[in-house]
């Protein structure tokens, strides 16, 4: 039996069934070298990239109004579509469908709060949050702007978490124990937003589904909790309990929080959110409607506008105005888009993406580079896959229970560079997708035109 089992095994163990020394198979061979990576030499463009092609045949109206009569027609756009589409190196109006015709923008509002911020305060503009002596035994936390601080070390790089709180308790820690305290009242001062802290016709069920927040001038990342789409019912107060506990962790115990005002002058401590170009950029991407706010609030604040949700909104249209733009009609109710009592036309939306590309305006320029592109990013980054737009189209896009809205530019098959916007709405309640679907055919017709 030893001898039959000892035999068995040794013939498995040639036939490599079972682990073991013997094997009839091939050994294998010696690996090939792992191989040297070529890089190709990197092309000279020039210091100056190239514009848009001023060589490009124009689009003719007739063509535009012929691409365009499908989305007039489909009744899941709703009635009366508005659509308008210029040439961009002109200024050419190419079409014109109701253009003028004011109605609710959803989140292609945003493009406007964009264009106005850069224009007040300049894409390197940053957001400060200080913390000032507030007399014996008192720290005041002032709320400057940045809603997208870090709960402890800040990020190197990206548009939010810049400004860390463990960062701003270390530099107060440090002047607080080098006098010799050790223990302090903490105030928040987040008085530098006026007005209701929710929009019109925004409601709980916004912030808890993560679209809204109440609008303080200080948060940890947007509000945000882990664990649930839910934003923070005060996010003010809650950067400030964070802030204590950094300090708490640095040695300085914080014995009470409440809410105040700073009169104090000596700073203990500053920390800074990302650039205003980042901070936009970002904006527009995800399409945050509290950073929106934030934009426009601080464009208020910048021209000595009252920083509330009519202010900001009056404070906008006052900037655009400033650069030209026909805002006559148009009310802003917020500064994102989220609430439906906004009313905006084709035409105004249009001309923001006009300023924006244009070489006279480069300080604008931050609201085109951040704008989704087409089957690429965003909220573009699930939308015109497939299609002649995908990679060709950049845009901002807008949503509500009965809203779609797309307003951008886009490269023709034909090598043109076109600004256009639609805004549908009034369609059956819960069909939105269906609106963005004759929306979404509309801009791919447009960027396979040769025409």
């Amino acid at each position: 039996m030893v001898l039959v089992l000892l035999g068995g095994y040794v013939y498995l163990d040639i036939r490599d069934i079972v682990p073991g020394l013997l094997t009839t198979d091939e050994p294998w061979p010696d690996a090939e070298p792992f191989p040297t990576a070529q890089v190709p030499a990197a092309a000279d463009l020039g210091a100056v990239a190239p514009g848009p092609d001023d060589a490009a045949p124009v689009p003719s109206t007739e063509s535009l109004t012929s691409l365009t009569a499908a989305l007039l027609d489909d009744e899941r756009a709703g009635p009366d579509p508005s659509v308008m589409v210029t040439d961009l190196l002109t200024g050419e109006v190419l079409l014109d469908e109701n253009a003028g015709q004011l109605r609710a923008p959803a989140s292609a509002l945003k493009l406007l709060a964009a264009v106005a911020a850069l224009e007040t305060m300049g894409p390197e503009h940053t957001f400060p949050t200080r913390v000032v002596d507030g007399g014996v035994g008192q720290i005041v936390l002032v709320g400057g702007g940045d809603i997208t601080l870090a709960a402890d070390e800040g990020a190197a790089s990206g548009p939010l978490r810049r400004g860390g709180l463990g960062d701003l308790a270390g530099q107060v820690a440090e002047s607080l124990l080098a006098d010799g305290t050790t223990q302090v009242t903490l105030s928040l001062d987040d008085t530098l937003f006026t007005g209701p802290l929710m929009g019109p016709n925004w409601t709980d069920g916004d912030r808890t589904g993560g679209w809204a927040m109440p609008i303080r001038p200080i948060a940890v990342d947007l509000g945000r909790q882990q664990g649930t789409n839910a934003r923070q019912q005060d996010p003010a107060m809650a950067a400030a309990e964070m802030f204590a506990e950094r300090l708490d962790e640095r040695g300085v115990e914080v014995t009470e929080i409440e809410r105040g005002s700073s009169l104090g002058e000596t700073v203990l401590g500053e920390v800074t959110s990302a650039p205003l170009a980042d901070l936009v950029a970002y904006t527009l991407q995800a399409s945050d409607n509290p950073l929106a706010e934030v934009l426009g609030r601080m464009t208020a604040h910048a021209i000595e506008g009252e920083t509330s949700f009519s202010g900001s909104g009056a404070a906008v249209l006052e900037v655009l105005e400033g650069l030209g733009v026909d805002v006559e009609g148009v009310s802003l109710a917020d500064t994102s888009g989220l609430s439906s009592d906004s009313r905006v036309n084709a035409r105004v939306l249009t001309e923001a993406v006009q300023l924006a590309a244009s070489p006279e305006h480069p300080h604008l320029a931050d609201a085109i580079r951040g704008m989704p592109v087409g089957a690429l990013e965003g909220t573009l980054r699930d939308r015109l896959g497939g299609t002649a737009a995908a990679g060709a189209l950049a845009a901002k896009t807008g949503t509500l229970p009965q809203v779609v809205s797309l307003t951008g530019m886009v490269h023709t098959a034909d090598g043109r560079v076109l600004a256009f916007t639609v805004l549908t709405g009034d369609f059956e309640r819960g069909a939105a997708y269906l609106a963005r679907l004759t929306v979404d055919d509309w801009a791919s017709r447009i960027a396979d035109c040769g025409c």
